[in-house]
């Protein structure tokens, strides 16, 4: 039996290495180089930060808005504490006005009462003094009331614009 003779362990690789350059070549032919590869990943960098940059701004831009919006708004309120507190002081100052009335009308009466000769002129003062008290009485609620109906809608309006700005921007 002939035995066909050993090839070296250099010869081997070199005739190994051959098949793999044969399929390299066209391999290298399709695949971009190291230096091109480059090329493309400096662009996805500058990609993506210039989208993180454009993000950046458009952040600033939403913060900038939502601080004009919350400025706004608390602008509306230090108005609508401002009017709710003058409306209080009128109210206060309306009803203050109305006692001061009351009182002086039943000073008033309790004189007239005291300078009374009978009893009849007595029950007529009592009767008269009822009745203008009923008128003065619904008189000065009304007016009270339209004050206070005055001073809450005077405290609510800003409150009430801010809001519909505020959605209106929204929308």
């Amino acid at each position: 039996m002939a035995t066909a003779p050993k090839k070296s362990a250099a010869a081997q690789a070199v005739s190994a290495a051959a098949p793999v350059e044969a399929v390299a070549a066209p391999i290298n032919a399709v695949m971009p180089t190291a230096p091109q590869v480059a090329v493309p990943v400096e662009e996805i960098q500058q990609s993506f930060r210039s989208a993180l940059e454009k993000s950046v701004v458009e952040s600033r831009a939403a913060f900038a808005k939502a601080k004009t919006a919350a400025d706004e708004a608390a602008s509306a309120f230090e108005v609508c504490f401002a009017a709710a507190k003058d409306g209080a002081l009128a109210v206060n100052a309306k009803t203050f006005e109305a006692l001061r009335v009351n009182a002086d009308a039943n000073f008033d009466f309790l004189k007239s009462v005291f300078a009374a000769k009978s009893l009849s002129d007595v029950i007529a003062l009592q009767t008269e003094f009822a009745r203008k008290q009923v008128e003065t009485m619904t008189s000065q609620t009304k007016d009270i009331g339209a004050l206070t109906q005055k001073a809450m809608a005077d405290a609510v309006e800003p409150i009430k614009e801010q809001v519909a700005k505020s959605f209106k921007i929204a929308v």
